[in-house]
């Protein structure tokens, strides 16, 4: 034996058969399960047992909802509809103000267009009259506009960074 060993360079593992056996068995019990599981009738079964046990739970998660929210209000804080009310509102009320701030900036820019024209005229006409003064930088309109398309694609429900 030690001869066999020493011309194939392996030593004998004893416990291969089994291990081949193990894989077999696994390999055919997964054929088969997954047989199982893509017909019509286990999904129907799968769909009954479901709504059996929603159906049983029911008056439990109701009963366990309503003592939450007792427990919640005795403890002074707010419930999980309130938090998402609260979010919507600030969302809404973010939305205003990038809306207000974009219409502030073009009013700005509309004023600094019209004093720069005054100003152009003005040198124009030959009046002796003080240098022009640079306009402030000005926020871009766009700025608000993608703040507000930010805030819209996070969910009331998930905090925001």
């Amino acid at each position: 034996m030690s001869e066999d060993a020493n011309a194939s360079g392996k030593s004998y593992d004893p416990f291969e058969p089994f291990r081949e056996v193990r894989d077999a068995y696994l390999n055919t019990l997964s054929k088969a399960m997954i047989d199982a599981v893509n017909t019509e009738g286990y999904a129907e079964a799968t769909g009954a047992m479901l709504d059996g046990y929603l159906t049983a739970t029911k008056p439990f998660r109701e009963a366990l909802e309503k003592n939450m929210l007792q427990a919640l209000q005795q403890l002074s804080l707010p419930s999980r509809q309130e938090v998402a009310a609260l979010a919507e509102r600030f969302t809404n009320m973010e939305m205003r103000l990038d809306d207000m701030d974009a219409k502030l900036d073009g009013i700005v820019k509309s004023l600094a267009d019209e004093k720069k024209a005054r100003s152009e005229a003005a040198s124009r006409a030959g009046a002796a009259g003080s240098p022009v003064e640079a306009a402030p930088d000005q926020p871009k309109a766009a700025s608000a506009a993608a703040g507000r398309a930010r805030r819209a694609a996070t969910p009331p429900d998930k905090p925001r960074r």
